[in-house]
């Protein structure tokens, strides 16, 4: 679709005037000549209960110009005030008074009432407002039976106080007006009803009585009283918890947002239950959370659609344990997420009003226009309602309204009134005329020039009513009209004019400025020593702008100086005549105008008279301060103490502070702790205690040379006790042995623990469980728990509790039971992508039993049956891979790796890189020579060689040549020596061929040279009967007899005639 470009234009013209509304300021002027639609400004809430001994006001207070008028609907039909001589309008409002006083009935005056306020500009609406009536009805008389419960039975003793408005305060106590004491075992529900988990014997009494305060008159009315008899048994036997409230295994609770969600488990069982609260798939909101009624209920304040979702209260003792589901769903009633706001605007531009709500479910929005409801069927061609938002176009004069918008949902509604506002009003510059503005030189200034109009003018300064409008540089010029100069110079001194414009006019005023000199002390006093008696000059030359009073005043020890009989000005440098110990201090001279000041301080200290026999010191002399004495307790009080002291000699050398320390004599007896510390020129200071400390103070001073010796120790002063305030810090839970976990805590000090017999209610439990908490109570720092599973989670939570109660609840930290020896790391593998690398990969622990702190790989070359030195290396526990350069290509590794924890090295896992073919080989060409069965071989063959030797040569003498015919047809090479009848000469058998390997033998894998099995011998053929010698003598009966022996066992005969054999047939 294509889009056409005037509707562009329109649009961001639209935008651009949406956000320029009129804002007006708040002037008196301004205000009373602007005609403006009304405005409410206080109402009565909408659910309004009153009490009926007063007369009733109904708010309604509204502002307009002109002022409205005001008129009221009941139930939803006009209400004629005048009609009723008990009801009046107060003065100049629209607040409705009803008479009670004067006998009207204020049962009379039930229902629901809105206010509207008019003038010829608009009209504004009150929310509606349900008026009732408090009320607070007698209980009914009515007789009780006595309850009759046997001992370690649960027990319900009802209330049901009458209906009441608002609704009463509900407690317990007894004929003589104490209160029923409550504990985890007997305590009140929401509902009012006191609840005994399991009764004994001293609950026996005859009055138990239920009691409601009203709202209002704070009257109490008091039930008939319940009497309770227990028969008590020999022995009460132990149950199983069983829930009281609410009934079942589930529940559901509704509850809208930003209220206060209350849920309550109250449970029944021997011994007492404890009830533990918890919520399914997160943690309890701790931030907003508190547990009350002994932990039965659970308040989460101001709850939110995160608070949702499935609570869990589980009751449990030592003969078991149940839970109540409780499913919270949160609602909301509408909140503003855009509230309208009123629109001024000029004619002829446009503007819009917003109205963005949100709930659950969703509010619908509704507008209304001077409380009448805006109908869609009338278009409206100033004004476009759009959803949550109504935009204004081309606004006439005429235009000025009060739109209402109306947000609801199931469980509410909000109403919001918002008036757009048509002014045409002329530039109007507001504030005073022709104002005089100082300011010192190289100083920040603002020269202010609020203004008005509608449409909204234009602003812009001129300096000297002449050049270009200034802004920018040293010039900014501010939305309100305020012009700043960031540093003043002389020739910015001048007269400044602001113009304002738009179409109806133009308005000015002028500014003047001077620029003055600052004021500067160039000659100020300088540290002194003085001897006692002399006289002293402190001197203090000022210079300052000529056009302002100046005014040069002294300060001692940072108070006002006054000048006596001893002390003159001259000029403005002060003089000290026959000086004393009580003139040393600080001396700060202060130059003052009504714009700027300036100061220059000085200390003056004071000796003793070189000639003056109670001292020998010179003006040399210094050392550190005396002891401060006369320590005074006084404004004592439970929580402070004022501690007030005299200060000892200074040695010449001015006391800088104090430190204040104390001791006790419970915990630390004898150690002295720094409690405060004040300047030198203060001689108390307030104590801030803790409770239950029998405190001692003493005071320390301090100079430039260090501190004195402490002064002598105040008397005691003991403070209350009370409940603890904090709890432990530091806690901590580990492992000492791979079935137990250490909680530790740090110890409260000496001012924490507020009472005798400090101890630690330390709580534990597996996380992510569910399990009830295990609690012991010791007076350590330190509890181990046993028999734990390996490096298990759990919940702790350690609080202090002393003879006054205990502290706040405490805070859940996480440990961790002991750890163990971690598995064999998993998925170990390896790869080589080249030849100078090997790769190790891994996978951690199935079972890590521990918090892993890294991983041990040992790995170690060896080429057959040498091992290079092995090699180990440490990796980080986050390390899953390795990369190993191999010093040679040949030789193989050995690799075993292990994970570790805090305990060692858990189980290993080993590999070996394979063999490749080729190394193998080249590694044993390389090897067997060194191998001792090698050599044995080879000797044992040269043996062989030489024996055969020796029968070659014997059947030479007796034959002479053999021929020789292999059973396989064998190729001769050149180089073999051959007669020309085909047989071998003998006399070459000890030279090449000592050389060769033996034909028919094989080399194994692992480099040894293995003989082929035969079972072919000279024996076959020379006791066979089917050998022959041929006439020469020469034997060939071994090659046809082994030719059909080798046709029936194939290949694997020996083609080499045993030389052992040879021998034996020769014989």
């Amino acid at each position: 679709m294509k889009s056409h470009p005037g509707l562009w234009i329109s649009f961001i013209i639209l935008i651009l005037q949406l956000v320029c509304a009129i804002k007006v300021p708040q002037d008196p002027t301004i205000e009373r000549d602007l005609y403006q639609p009304p405005t409410i400004t206080k109402e009565s809430e909408k659910n309004y209960i009153v009490d009926p001994r007063d007369n009733i006001n109904i708010e309604c207070e509204a502002t307009g110009n002109p002022f409205p008028t005001f008129t009221w609907t009941r139930n939803g039909k006009f209400y004629n005030v005048a009609k009723d001589p008990k009801v009046s309008f107060r003065r100049r409002s629209g607040t409705l008074v009803i008479d009670i006083y004067g006998g009207g009935r204020p049962e009379d005056y039930e229902g629901e009432y809105q206010c509207f306020a008019r003038n010829r500009h608009g009209t504004a609406l009150s929310n509606k407002i349900v008026l009732q009536v408090s009320r607070s009805p007698l209980w009914p008389k009515e007789n009780l039976d006595p309850v009759v419960v046997n001992e370690g039975a649960s027990l319900i003793l009802q209330c049901n106080p009458p209906p009441s408005l608002p609704p009463p305060v509900i407690f317990w106590m007894s004929s003589s007006m104490e209160p029923i004491a409550q504990n985890r075992r007997v305590s009140q529900g929401l509902n009012g009803d006191l609840y005994f988990s399991n009764v004994l014997r001293e609950d026996a009494h005859t009055d138990y009585s239920c009691n409601a305060r009203s709202h209002f008159t704070h009257t109490i009315q008091q039930k008939n009283a319940y009497t309770l008899k227990v028969l008590t048994t020999r022995g009460v036997p132990e149950r199983i918890p069983t829930f009281l409230l609410p009934m079942g295994t589930s529940s559901t609770k509704l509850v809208l947002r930003d209220e206060d969600l209350l849920l309550e488990c109250i449970a029944s069982g021997v011994p007492t239950p404890e009830i533990m609260w918890y919520k399914k798939g997160g943690e309890l909101p701790n931030q907003k959370l508190k547990f009350e009624n002994f932990n039965k209920t659970l308040r989460i304040s101001r709850v939110s659609e995160e608070d949702s979702g499935e609570y869990f209260c589980q009751a449990s003792n030592r003969m078991g344990s149940i839970r109540h589901t409780i499913t919270v769903r949160v609602k909301a009633a509408p909140f503003w997420l855009d509230k309208p706001k009123d629109l001024i605007l000029a004619p002829g531009e446009n503007g819009r009003l917003v109205c963005r709500a949100n709930g659950n479910p969703k509010p619908t929005i509704q507008w209304m226009m001077n409380g009448e409801p805006i109908l869609a069927t009338e278009p409206n061609p100033n004004f476009e309602v759009a959803g949550d938002t109504i935009i204004f176009r081309e606004v006439q004069s005429g235009n000025s309204a009060v739109f209402q918008c109306n947000a609801s949902n199931a469980h509410g509604y909000l109403l919001a009134n918002a008036f757009i506002n048509i002014l045409d009003v002329p530039s109007r510059v507001l504030g005073p005329r022709n104002q005089l503005i100082r300011v010192i030189e190289y100083n920040r200034t603002q020269l202010d020039c609020p203004f008005f109009g509608s449409p909204i003018p234009t602003l812009r300064w001129f300096k000297n009513g002449q050049g270009s409008n200034l802004d920018g540089g040293n010039y900014r010029v501010h939305e309100n009209g305020t012009l700043e100069i960031s540093v003043v110079r002389k020739e910015d001194q001048g007269k400044y004019t602001c113009v304002a414009t738009n179409i109806l006019g133009n308005a000015e005023n002028t500014v003047r400025l001077e620029v003055k000199e600052p004021t500067r002390i160039i000659k100020g006093p300088e540290d002194q020593i003085a001897k006692r008696g002399t006289t002293v000059r402190l001197d203090c030359r000022v210079r300052s702008d000529p056009t302002l009073r100046l005014m040069v005043t002294w300060m001692k020890d940072d108070t006002q100086l006054h000048i006596g009989s001893r002390m003159s000005k001259e000029g403005d440098a002060l003089t000290i005549f026959g000086v004393a110990e009580r003139d040393q201090g600080a001396y700060t001279c202060v130059a003052r105008t009504e714009l700027d000041q300036d100061f220059a301080k000085a200390y003056l200290t004071i000796q003793e008279s070189s000639t003056s026999p109670t001292s020998p010191l010179t003006s040399e002399q210094r050392d550190k301060p005396d002891p401060p004495m006369d320590l005074e307790l006084t404004d004592l009080a439970e929580r402070s103490v004022r501690l007030t002291w005299t200060p000892g000699d200074d040695n010449n050398s001015p006391i800088t502070g104090f430190i204040i320390q104390f001791e006790e004599n419970r915990y630390q007896p004898g150690t002295w702790h720094n409690l405060a510390s004040v300047p030198g020129n203060v001689n108390s200071a307030l104590l801030r205690l803790s409770p239950y400390v029998n405190y001692q103070f003493r005071v320390l001073a301090l100079n430039d040379l260090g501190s004195s010796m402490p002064s002598p120790s105040s008397e005691r002063y003991q403070t209350n006790g009370s409940p603890p305030e904090v709890n432990p810090g530091d806690i901590r839970g580990a492992g000492t042995r791979k079935d137990n976990m250490e909680i530790t805590w740090t110890a409260l000090n000496s001012t924490q623990a507020y009472g005798p017999n400090l101890r630690y209610i330390v709580k534990w439990r597996q996380r992510h469980t569910g399990e009830p908490w295990s609690n012991v109570t010791v007076w350590t720092n330190k509890h181990v728990v046993w028999n734990t599973p390996v490096y298990t989670p759990y919940e702790i939570r350690v609080q202090a509790e002393n003879e006054f109660g205990r502290a706040p609840e405490p805070g859940t930290v996480i440990g961790y039971s002991g750890e163990d020896l971690p598995s064999q790391p998993k998925n170990f593998r390896f790869y080589d992508p080249n030849r100078e690398l090997i790769i190790l990969e891994w996978s951690p622990p199935e079972h890590p039993n521990g918090n892993l702190t890294g991983y041990s790989l040992r790995y170690q070359a060896f080429n057959g049956s040498r091992f290079a030195r092995p090699v180990v290396e440490i990796l980080s526990p986050n390390q899953t891979k390795y990369t190993l350069t191999r010093t040679d290509p040949i030789s193989r590794y050995r690799f075993t790796l292990s994970a570790r924890t805090q305990v060692g090295a858990g189980e290993v896992v080993t590999a070996d890189t394979p063999l490749k073919q080729d190394e193998a080989y080249t590694k044993n060409q390389v090897d067997i020579a060194t191998q001792g069965w090698f050599i044995g071989l080879m000797c044992a063959v040269a043996l062989l060689v030489l024996i055969l030797l020796i029968v070659c040569f014997i059947k030479r003498s007796r034959g002479g040549k053999y021929p020789v015919r292999e059973k396989k047809e064998v190729a001769l090479g050149p180089d073999d020596q051959k007669d020309e009848d085909g047989s071998f000469d003998y006399r070459f058998f000890g030279s090449d061929e000592d050389n060769k390997p033996l034909q028919g033998s094989q080399t194994s894998i692992d480099g040894t040279i293995k003989q082929q099995e035969s079972d072919d011998s000279l024996v076959d053929y020379g006791e066979g009967g089917e050998g022959q010698f041929n006439e020469d003598g020469s034997f060939i009966g071994q090659y046809t007899v082994k030719k059909d022996k080798d046709e029936t066992e194939g290949n694997e005969s020996s083609e080499a005639t045993s030389p052992v054999n040879a021998i034996y047939s020769l014989a």
